[in-house]
């Protein structure tokens, strides 16, 4: 009797249309990988729709949602359709950030007289409330069978006690949030998903959009591109085992300090 080929490890990405979290589609399916594609206008998206287009026959599938992760019924309409399609992830990578808008005119505070409850609300809707609602709803989806992974796009500036330039204030604390919230998560899931294994992680400055305006004062070396951001997380994510459970952890495998 033949062994049994296991089935390959399916990707879902968030924010997956630009930046580290098209990278990483186009690293796995690079790779042979299914991906899952989600962002809040995923399928208005040229590129992924090219990827797409070339991933029609043979080899690894591309699929694209449209989703907002700060949306409770735009992620419960995700799940329904994720599950109605049979297109259930082994891994979910959450890619969504946000550090300003020029659109609602929101930059880093630089001072206390700078910080305004719209910046406030709108950093910890998209950096903390959004990875964790992502995990409530998508993670009774999982094959609690299979080794499973839920990580997620955090950074260092969002560690306590690693702050020491001050500054950043939306942006740091909602960070420290969503550590807190992954961490909170990681105990809980010890003992009912014993098989997932939940990551933070600091994918060092990339040059994205998200990046852009604040480059200038990055120390030379240190900009990375976003495919090798994409290839440097991916080697994390798919190494990943039990004793990386509830780790914030770096791009280069180090552990950052909460």
């Amino acid at each position: 009797m033949s062994a049994i080929t296991p089935s390959p490890i399916s990707r879902l990405i968030t924010g997956a249309s630009s930046g580290i979290g098209l990278a990483l589609v186009r690293y796995w399916l690079s790779q042979g990988s299914p991906v899952i594609a989600v962002a809040r206008r995923a399928s208005h998206c040229q590129v992924l729709l090219q990827l797409q287009s070339e991933h029609l026959t043979g080899g690894p599938v591309l699929h694209i949602h449209d989703a907002d992760i700060t949306d409770e019924q735009q992620l419960e309409d995700l799940a329904t359709c994720l599950r109605t399609n049979n297109q259930i992830p082994d891994h979910i990578i959450q890619c969504a950030g946000m550090l300003h808008d020029p659109a609602q005119s929101l930059t880093p505070e630089k001072r206390l007289e700078d910080i305004s409850l719209k910046a406030l609300q709108r950093s910890f809707a998209v950096n903390a409330f959004g990875p964790i609602l992502l995990a409530r709803t998508l993670l009774p989806l999982l094959d609690s069978k299979r080794r499973t992974v839920f990580a997620s796009l955090s950074a260092r500036v969002g560690s306590i006690q690693d702050n020491h330039l001050g500054g950043w204030y939306s942006y740091r604390a909602s960070k420290a949030a969503q550590n807190q919230l992954l961490r909170t998560l990681a105990i809980e899931t010890r003992r009912r998903l014993p098989n997932l294994t939940v990551l933070a992680l600091h994918p060092g400055t990339t040059d994205t959009p998200l990046s852009q305006p604040y480059q200038r004062n990055v120390p030379e070396g240190k900009l990375f591109s976003a495919e090798r951001s994409a290839h440097q997380l991916a080697a994390i994510i798919d190494g990943a085992g039990e004793n990386d459970h509830g780790r914030f952890v770096a791009w280069d495998g180090s552990d950052i300090p909460w």
